[in-house]
């Protein structure tokens, strides 16, 4: 695997990354889904914590269904029309291929930001400042540069050994609040 250096483009750590993520998940997955069971006491209300539906390399953190105090609070992204947006997400509920091909809610209405009391979103890399190496969609920083949606805490997920020094960036990147790995959550700053 050849190591990361301060001009690599985000194409080539996309590649190097997606490489040490899929190598490191099998054994970082069980810690990444006890941290995230953590983030049910984080909710207040009727507030709903913002899944996403795992790719092949991405940990799967579904099973946050089974708890009793999430079953009813979770939801999934949806891209259409060239905007994500999150809908209700109850297991078992019918779900089809979004704009992206990725399955999503495919019935219910767009959730308001204030309905969602944190998101999480997988990450190839993640670095200390807050900046998150996705795919290069952009769809998380689009919605995320709206004040309302950019309020709600934000964790990128990720096994540790994709955590980076610095990743580069772009105008348009938006950073997150912090990162869940297989040794917790690690909040940046108090939230």
């Amino acid at each position: 695997m050849k190591p990361a250096t301060a001009s690599s483009t985000k194409a080539e750590l996309r590649r190097l990354y997606r490489e040490r993520r899929l190598q490191h998940l099998p054994a970082a997955e069980a810690g990444m889904q006890a941290a995230a069971l953590a983030l049910a006491e984080r909710l207040q209300g009727d507030q709903r914590l913002g899944l996403y539906w795992p790719l092949k390399g991405e940990a799967d953190l579904r099973q946050l269904a089974e708890h009793p105090d999430l079953r009813d609070h979770l939801a999934l992204p949806r891209v259409e029309n060239g905007q994500l947006r999150y809908r209700e997400w109850l297991p078992g509920a019918a779900l089809s291929p979004d704009d992206t091909g990725i399955p999503a809610p495919e019935h219910g209405p767009d959730l308001e930001a204030s309905a969602l009391g944190l998101l999480l979103a997988p990450a190839l890399a993640f670095d200390q400042r807050g900046f998150r190496l996705g795919y290069g969609g952009g769809w998380f920083d689009r919605l995320r540069s709206d004040p309302r949606w950019g309020a709600i805490p934000a964790l990128a997920v990720l096994p540790a050994a994709c955590l980076a020094a610095t990743l580069p960036v772009d105008t348009w990147d938006v950073p997150f609040q912090g990162w869940l790995d297989e040794q917790g959550i690690h909040w940046l700053q108090a939230v």
